[in-house]
């Protein structure tokens, strides 16, 4: 028998994006964070699809983008290589990773919803928003 479905409660996610030049305001997908407070859940799943940057951002070498990601997402799991930022609470963390920057790898608006399963609305959410 299946495990009876927990509350669904409040999230926000953003989608973040590969933009290998600020000034022609392409970008890519790569990947989605997603926080929920009262299910203690923050997670980042990204996914770097070197033939479609070669497509959007030829001779661009994805390797820096790739260790970009990385760190991020050791900043978000809370991992000791990440740093300080990676010390901070949960909160402080999705707050930290979606804070607008003119960097190679942009968040989106944040976005918000209801769920009862974080770790499967991420996986909806990133198989819907980032194509690999």
């Amino acid at each position: 028998m299946p495990a009876a479905e927990g509350p669904s409660l409040p999230f926000a996610y953003a989608v973040l994006r590969v933009v290998p030049q600020v000034e022609r305001g392409e970008r890519m997908n790569v990947g989605v964070v997603l926080f929920c407070r009262q299910h203690d859940f923050l997670e980042l799943r990204a996914e770097l699809d070197a033939a479609r940057l070669a497509a959007l951002a030829p001779g661009l070498d994805p390797a820096p983008l790739r260790s970009r990601l990385n760190a991020l997402c050791e900043v978000v799991s809370g991992a000791s290589a990440g740093g300080a930022v990676a010390r901070l609470p949960k909160s402080e963390r999705f707050g930290w990773i979606v804070a607008p920057s003119s960097t190679s790898i942009q968040p989106s608006e944040v976005h918000t919803g209801l769920t009862s399963d974080p770790a499967a609305t991420l996986e909806r959410l990133f198989g819907r928003l980032v194509p690999v």
